[in-house]
């Protein structure tokens, strides 16, 4: 069960990632599917080439959002469909991490130093205090994302995704901030899959295969459970929605289910985080939530002179 948590938080900064596409740029990545391998593998290959782990982890971010920019300039500068750009550039990155691991489908790092190996030697990892101190790495790129998200390039960047012909009215340039929000992405997802890499002591050819369901399922199911009032709250539901989605695995294969049928779970809940909410019940709460907003609004608004009166 901490394994299964400490697992979440590592993939939760890649289901950060697909927020700033999926919620904030709306836009439909499938990079994720191999900028994940491509963080992975550059990585490995660096750290069984006797680099520094943490500059391997760095590199790992930079390598993703490298493939973010390929994807980025084919959508804007080539005019290619969004969807269709994220797969071609998936379709390459294939070929291009075998050539990174060295045409070999599986790297082992388990006798290398890695990010991980102090605290491993210290016990941490596999324990309450390991959930902290990953919790504690996840809330810093959570930080920083969500101050980022509130800078004028950040402001921007929502709009872009909101009304792109408004904000375009404002002179923004919105290719530029589809290329950014894209780098940004895949870099995230780039720099999960070098922790995930360490942390399990592998690189492999296929471990970003259908990530994006994944990605996706954390998102869905976290604003789901948590919502999405604010920025700083649906980051921080993604974070808890890729926690409790990598519980449900967990448990999953403990009551014995076949590993080969995560995809179709990971599957299941998206559909069920997606339907869920439109049913009857929960529509009708709601509802009655936002009628409760709008009511306390109204209240504020109207208490509002009669206190600036009072105190002239």
């Amino acid at each position: 069960m901490i394994a299964g948590i400490e697992l979440g938080l590592l993939y939760a900064v890649m289901a950060l990632g697909v927020y700033l596409t999926f919620r904030v740029l709306d836009f439909p990545d499938l990079t994720v599917d191999q900028s994940f391998t491509t963080g992975a593998a550059t990585t490995a290959m660096i750290i069984l080439g006797g680099g520094n782990p943490w500059l391997a982890t760095a590199a790992g971010f930079v390598t993703g959002a490298l493939a973010g920019l390929i994807t980025g300039l084919l959508h804007t500068k080539a005019h290619i469909n969004g969807l269709l750009a994220g797969i071609l550039t998936m379709t390459a990155l294939y070929s291009i991490n075998l050539r990174v691991m060295d045409g070999r489908a599986n790297l082992s790092l388990l006798r290398e130093d890695t990010v991980f190996t102090p605290l491993a030697e210290m016990g941490i990892t596999g324990t309450w205090l390991g959930i902290g101190l990953f919790l504690l790495g996840v809330a810093v790129v959570k930080v920083v994302l969500d101050w980022f998200l509130y800078t004028d390039a950040g402001l921007a960047m929502q709009a872009t995704g909101d009304n792109p012909d408004m904000i375009r009215s404002f002179g923004v340039n919105t290719d530029h901030q589809k290329i950014l929000g894209l780098c940004l992405s895949n870099g995230l997802v780039g720099l999960a899959g070098s922790l995930v890499a360490q942390y399990q002591g592998f690189a492999d050819i296929g471990m970003g295969i259908g990530l994006i369901v994944v990605g996706l399922a954390s998102v869905i199911l976290g604003q789901g459970l948590f919502g999405s009032r604010t920025v700083v709250i649906a980051t921080l539901a993604v974070v808890l929605g890729s926690v409790v989605y990598r519980l449900v695995i967990t448990v999953a294969l403990e009551a014995g289910l076949n590993p080969s049928d995560m995809k179709l779970i990971s599957a299941v809940l998206v559909v069920l985080a997606l339907v869920v909410p439109q049913l009857q019940f929960f529509r009708k709460r709601r509802e009655k939530h936002m009628a409760s907003q709008a009511a306390q609004l109204v209240d504020d608004l109207t208490d509002t002179p009669a206190t600036t009166k009072a105190g002239a």
